[in-house]
């Protein structure tokens, strides 16, 4: 059996990264962890070759050579995976489809694949595949049941080729104890946070470094610190000593809770063990609209001096914004920008409220007459599928005023400065070969970030001031520095099109 394993490709927005890594000769940010994942669970004996489409483009001869293709991916991709499916059916290809998009949105495919596997791959693959070699599968497989991760494999990396992505992937848990209204993680994933082994963690941080991978590791757990006891007691001290055997190969970011800012013990295993950054959704100064969302963790709390307290420990903070809640008042707009600023938060996504399908903020939006038909997952476009209790126009307009405010290039420069200021790296840095290897994307891109940035771009003067002050004050810095200048680069470019197109 020859399968093609395919990933759709993001569209450009603001996670897909486009035009930042342009500048650094990279062609994406992650892998598909997923795909890489199901591609362990498939039959030994099966041909399997993987095609990302934020990599390559999906040959003829590839499809023609498969006897099935097997697709997966997010809402933001629908539109690339459509062109997958015309595509495949142009050549008679059967299609396997699977994960978020089509566990959503299955309904809207039922009739243009020829199986859909749903929910988690780790329950229901088994079953299609087992029925399939009986020459009995079923169209649709679904289940309600949560996967033991502890029986979950360790994802296939050596299908994809690694010199093409910025940072390699990594999952130690499923599920969120948190139930925020708007959020769709726990109506795919559960409430109770379920982990992997820390043998299992360990065993795929050895398959990157016998591969050859250095440097960026992305935990891509919805909430990681969901379970505090069993990272501060197990898993975090078997990663330091890992780090510590192996002269610390890799760098770590994840998503975490604000609530990581009430235990400095353990923001301080985090910096021990490799974490340099962590993206926190605080999205909102409102107390109201806090409430409003359930957004528990993050009310009656000073939420800027949270996030200083985790700068000041070593750990970088992105965070996630939302406008567009019922009880956002008219000066929402201009309040959000302060706190940014204030907190000197750097990567600030900021996004209109949307309802993804089976979230509680859908089922009220629903029965209220607020939802629109489309979905497309893509927040920080002007997309939005509910009716905004606030004027939509007024919506826009602030939307535009919040990000043309943050990342004009004088703005976000000064933000960088002002959070040089306050940050406190406490990571490892030793100049030796590891640190070339580990570094070696921005190594090689310093030439042309400083070319470009240095000396083509308006505002070059702010970028030497910016580049002297991190390399004599905060050298640690560095490559933090370097890569939020060509984030931010990206970030104007997406918005300058949007802004233009509207």
């Amino acid at each position: 059996m020859k399968v093609l394993l395919v990933y759709p490709a993001y569209p450009d927005t603001f996670w897909s990264f486009k035009h930042a890594l342009k500048i650094i000769f990279k062609r994406a940010t992650h892998p598909p962890l997923g795909l890489l994942t199901v591609a362990s669970l498939l039959p030994k004996e099966w041909s399997l070759k993987l095609v990302d489409l934020n990599i390559e483009k999906l040959k003829e001869e590839d499809i023609k050579k498969v006897d099935y293709i097997l697709l997966s991916g997010m809402s933001v991709q629908r539109e690339s995976a459509e062109e997958v499916i015309a595509l495949s059916k142009k050549y008679g290809k059967k299609i396997i489809a699977g994960g978020p998009l089509f566990t959503t949105f299955w309904k809207d495919f039922i009739d243009k694949v020829d199986y859909v596997v749903l929910n988690e791959a780790e329950i229901t693959l088994p079953k299609f595949l087992e029925d399939f070699k009986a020459g009995k599968a079923q169209k649709i497989y679904t289940s309600s049941e949560l996967a033991d991760l502890t029986k979950s494999p360790a994802p296939s990396y050596h299908l994809i080729n690694f010199s093409h992505y910025t940072s390699m992937c990594i999952q130690y848990s499923r599920g969120c104890p948190f139930n925020c209204e708007f959020c769709d993680v726990t109506n795919l994933f559960g409430h109770q946070v379920r982990t992997k082994t820390t043998q299992q963690i360990l065993t795929e941080l050895e398959n990157l470094y016998n591969l050859g991978w250095r440097g960026s590791v992305f935990f891509v757990d919805d909430n990681f610190i969901g379970g505090k006891r069993k990272i501060k007691e197990d898993l975090l001290p078997a990663i330091i000593k890992w780090q510590e055997s192996h002269n610390y190969p890799f760098y770590f970011y994840t998503q975490v809770s604000i609530n990581l800012a009430d235990d400095k013990e353990l923001m301080q295993m985090m910096v021990k063990a490799g974490f340099v950054s962590v993206f926190i959704g605080i999205e909102t100064p409102n107390e109201d609209s806090l409430k409003e969302a359930n957004k528990v963790q993050n009310r009656n709390r000073d939420l800027i001096e949270n996030i200083h307290k985790i700068q000041r420990e070593g750990l970088e903070v992105m965070g996630g914004f939302i406008v567009g809640f019922d009880n956002d008042p008219p000066d929402i707009f201009q309040r959000l920008i302060h706190f940014v600023k204030e907190s000197r938060i750097i990567v600030a996504m900021v996004g209109l409220l949307n309802a993804p399908p089976g979230t509680k903020l859908y089922q009220r939006l629903l029965s209220e007459g607020r939802i629109r038909p489309t979905f497309k997952g893509n927040n920080t476009d002007f997309e939005t599928n509910i009716v905004p209790k606030m004027d939509y126009h007024h919506l826009i307009d602030g939307y535009k005023k919040i990000i043309k405010e943050l990342y004009n290039t004088l703005s976000y420069y000064r933000r960088i400065s002002s959070f040089l200021d306050y940050f406190n790296p406490k990571g490892r840095f030793k100049i030796d070969r590891q640190f070339v290897r580990i570094h070696k994307t921005y190594l090689l891109g310093i030439p042309n970030i400083i070319w470009k940035f240095g000396f083509l771009e308006k505002r070059r003067g702010d970028f030497w001031k910016l580049f002297f002050k991190t390399l004599f004050k905060k050298p640690k810095a560095l490559f933090t520095v370097l890569g939020q200048i060509v984030s931010g680069y990206h970030i104007r470019k997406i918005h300058n099109r949007i802004f233009d197109n509207s």
